[in-house]
């Protein structure tokens, strides 16, 4: 049980939407210092056995970790789950459940950006992705967003979410998904720890108390798109409902020279947070 030292509980690998492979991010945790890192792909666990055997081989902590994808009120939600069963054969089902629906989303919105004359198809998003569609990996908008930057219908990863990927935007598509009281209830049943991610980019305060009151674990309180005032109010949220405050870059590595959404590392907690994550396992298995 790692106590000592300083962890970020939010990244991604190739598993998903993420530049590096599973074992780059565990190798440049251990290079910054870091006692431990999460491995938390979106819909996907595939990368969570390459990271944990670099860390044994690194002597850093790796925990095991997904960030499941929902919709609330008309908005996207990010569910964080920690230390769940890996075995879990229901948990696997839903995760793969929840790939399919980010497979639709994407075709919507390839097919979006073609009705409004950007000629993108999914065999070059998986080509930009370096992935066949098969499997237990995922594709999602950053990869859109690079291959719309490489056909030079923008300039950067930025431009293509402003104006096509995000929220509101022109190819902007949201079909049907889990509630996030519905993913909480299935990383609880896994035996998992269910946190609230980067909750200051919701607008809704009021959504996420009702969150906390039904049951999360816990809240992201530090995340690269926090900033102080963030930071404090989600701090005394965590402190007033009891739950675990914990923390991470949210790091997606680098495209053309940026790093999306933070370096790794640069948010955390401290390690004694795991301690606790651990403690919400061990009482559900």
């Amino acid at each position: 049980m790692v106590m000592n030292g300083r962890a970020d509980l939010h990244t991604h690998t190739t598993a998903s939407d993420g530049t590096g492979a599973p074992s780059d991010n565990v190798r440049l945790a251990k290079a910054g210092g870091l006692a431990a890192v999460a491995i938390t792909d979106h819909d996907t666990v595939a990368g969570v056995a390459e990271a944990v055997a670099e860390g044994v081989r690194l002597g850093i902590t790796v925990v095991p970790g997904v960030e499941l994808s929902t919709v609330a009120e008309g908005r996207d939600i990010h569910i964080l789950g920690y230390y769940f069963d890996l075995s879990d054969k229901v948990w696997l089902e839903r995760l793969q459940s929840l790939r399919g629906v980010r497979g639709v989303r994407n075709e919507m919105i390839v097919e979006r950006l073609r009705e409004l004359g950007l000629q993108v198809s999914m065999r070059e998003v998986f080509e930009q992705a370096g992935k066949d569609g098969e499997g237990d990996n995922t594709v999602g908008r950053p990869h859109i967003a690079a291959v719309l930057v490489a056909k030079g219908y923008v300039s950067t990863m930025k431009e293509a979410f402003d104006c096509y990927l995000s929220s509101g935007a022109a190819a902007y598509v949201n079909p049907p998904r889990i509630t996030p009281f519905q993913a909480i209830d299935w990383i609880r049943e896994a035996g998992g720890a269910a946190v609230v991610a980067h909750p200051g980019l919701y607008g809704s305060d009021r959504l996420i108390e009702e969150l906390l009151r039904y049951g999360a674990d816990g809240i992201e309180v530090f995340h690269s798109d926090h900033g102080p005032e963030e930071e404090a109010r989600y701090g005394a949220m965590a402190d007033r409902f009891g739950v675990v405050a914990t923390g991470g870059s949210d790091y997606h590595g680098e495209r053309n020279g940026v790093v999306f959404h933070g370096a790794l590392g640069s948010r955390t907690v401290d390690a004694s947070v795991i301690a606790r994550l651990e403690g919400i396992r061990r009482a559900r298995w």
